[in-house]
């Protein structure tokens, strides 16, 4: 019996988190969530306490998807590099097809929320370092490898790429020619920083 209502609970937060990402924090309301997760309101708090529980609940779950991504980039390619490359062109690239929203579920909370959600905000940003801290990994790996020099820290590179990623993650919402953003992707690794110029 436990393992049926994990297995439900992952599946409603899998909705909540679909839901925020579309719609943000603030547009979704209870009725939203009700009608989403087929949940009734006292058994949402009932199992999360309250809206803001269920959010903080699917932020980590977002976190997790993207982390889970990453590494599976990392298995499929030899290459540190490549992985990154690749995970850049899904997150830029396939979300404005396949997800609620091409931006960063992220970044979207951050920009949306104020100080009244301080805490949600702080969530916020301890997921975002946590996905830096990975893309630090596998950029003091390709370091190791030879791919690239020593020239920048990883923790540089990794804070440039981030900021490249919602760059064009916004770009892409008003210009979605893949091949453009394809280019523009692997411009990223080509040029300053990552060619060490």
């Amino acid at each position: 019996m436990a393992k049926t209502a994990k297995f439900v609970r992952n599946e409603v937060v899998d909705k909540a988190t679909q839901l925020y990402w579309k719609k943000g924090f603030h547009a979704t309301s209870m009725r939203n969530l009700q009608d989403e997760i087929d949940m009734r309101p006292g058994s949402i708090y009932a199992a999360f306490g309250n809206k803001d529980g269920l959010f903080k609940e699917a932020l980590r779950n977002y976190t997790d998807m993207g982390i889970a991504q990453l590494q599976q980039y990392q298995q499929m390619h030899g290459s540190p590099l490549k992985a990154l490359s690749e995970f850049v062109k899904a997150q830029v690239i396939d979300t404005q097809d396949s997800a609620p929203n091409g931006i960063c579920m992220l970044s979207k909370t951050i920009a949306e929320l104020t100080d009244d959600n301080q805490e949600l905000i702080d969530i916020t940003r301890g997921h975002l370092r946590e996905i830096a801290s990975e893309f630090v990994n596998l950029i003091e790996k390709s370091q190791e490898l030879g791919e690239l020099d020593n020239k920048h820290s990883a923790e540089d590179l990794a804070n440039h790429l981030q900021v490249q990623i919602a760059g064009l993650r916004t770009f892409a919402k008003i210009n979605n020619d893949k091949s453009l953003l394809n280019r523009m992707i692997e411009n990223i690794f080509i040029h300053y920083p990552f060619n060490g110029q």
